[in-house]
Order: C-alpha cells, then sequence, then structure tokens
C-alpha cells in the first residue's frame, strides 16, 4: 500500500481528484472514469499509480488527516488562547465547506462507513481520535484558563465540538444555507464561556 509522502506528480493529481470526488460525492459515488476525466488521462494510467481504488481512498484519507494535523500544529503556534483557537479550528472547516460546499473528506468517509473496506475505515477512525484528542486538550487548557465552564467533561465536550462542525457542513450542505461551521462554534463558545 502507497503512502501519500510517496506521491510522484501524476500520482498527487489523482489523489487531487479523488479527494474532491470524495468531498462532493463520496466514495462510492465516483468511480476510476471520473478521476480519468478529471484528471485528463486514461483508466491504466489511473491503475498503474493505484491498482485499486481502495488504495486511493486510503491515501485520501491519509493526506487529508496529514494536512489536518498540520493545520492544527499551526493553530497551536499562532492562538494562545483555547477559545481563539477553537474559532481557528471551525475555520478550517469553514474554509472547505466555502469552496462549493464541499465537506470534510472523513466527514463524508464516517457516513458511509458501513460500506467502506476496513482499510479505508480505519484511516477515518484516525482522523477522528487525532481531532477528539486535540480537541479536549483545547478545551481542558481553556477550563484550567477560566475561559470556559468547569465541571464539563473535556472528552465529551470535543466530541459535541467535532460532531456540530461536521453535521454543520452536513446540515448546511441539504439546506443550501451559506450558514457555516463558523458560526456554529461562535454560538458553542457563547455557551461554554464563563
Amino acid at each position: 500500500m502507497k503512502h501519500f509522502s510517496e506521491l510522484t506528480a501524476s500520482a498527487e493529481r489523482i489523489v487531487d481528484a479523488g479527494e474532491a470526488l470524495i468531498q462532493r460525492v463520496g466514495y462510492n459515488g465516483f468511480s476510476y472514469e471520473d478521476v480519468a476525466q478529471m484528471v485528463g488521462i486514461r483508466k491504466p494510467s489511473i491503475h498503474h499509480h493505484f491498482p485499486t481504488k481502495i488504495e486511493l481512498g486510503v491515501v485520501v484519507a491519509q493526506r487529508y488527516t496529514h494536512r489536518f494535523r498540520q493545520a492544527l500544529l499551526h493553530i497551536e503556534g499562532t492562538q494562545a488562547r483555547a477559545p481563539e483557537r477553537l474559532r481557528a479550528y471551525a475555520q478550517l472547516f469553514e474554509t472547505t465547506y466555502a469552496e462549493n460546499r464541499r465537506l470534510c473528506v472523513c466527514g463524508m468517509l464516517g457516513a458511509e462507513s458501513d460500506s467502506l473496506p476496513a482499510e479505508i475505515n480505519a484511516e477515518v477512525r484516525r482522523f477522528f481520535e487525532i481531532n477528539v484528542a486535540w480537541l479536549a486538550s483545547v478545551f481542558a487548557q481553556g477550563q484550567e484558563a477560566g475561559s470556559f465552564k468547569p465541571g464539563v467533561s473535556a472528552p465529551d465536550w470535543a466530541e459535541t465540538i467535532l460532531a456540530t462542525l461536521e453535521g454543520a457542513m452536513l446540515v448546511g450542505r441539504g439546506l443550501q444555507s451559506g450558514r457555516g461551521p463558523r458560526q456554529l462554534m461562535d454560538m458553542l463558545l457563547a455557551t461554554l464561556a464563563t
């Protein structure tokens, strides 16, 4: 199985197309023919880089998770206080959603988890575990600093925040609404503030 760090420029274009398709129609909603049309190559060229769609799906999820982790590190390096970190976190989802109501790759894959291969589900689970752990840490720091109400479980709020942002994208797409994840984070922060 390939790792996203080993991609050639041609393979990277295929992964870009796979990511965009997952964000729009999900893993089960596209074929290698769709990828070939987006990239402007023939299907055998895709099979050369990714013999199976499973391998392509795993690499898309790996790369997406890696980029998200890099973004979390950037937030930590640029935002000192927990509320600002959470606003910056919500902005990651807002930026994705602002691109023609695209959804989080792992959110889309999570919605399809019952029909996905185990290898892809493992990558999706990893994405969510990383995010929940990071959010719980930020929330706990905010409680220690007095920014958030004490006595609220940080892990529970971490899952609530992640579910709210993922759900905001889905509901926003369904309602064809401009209201996005950032607005819902502002509402959550108002609820949590001391």
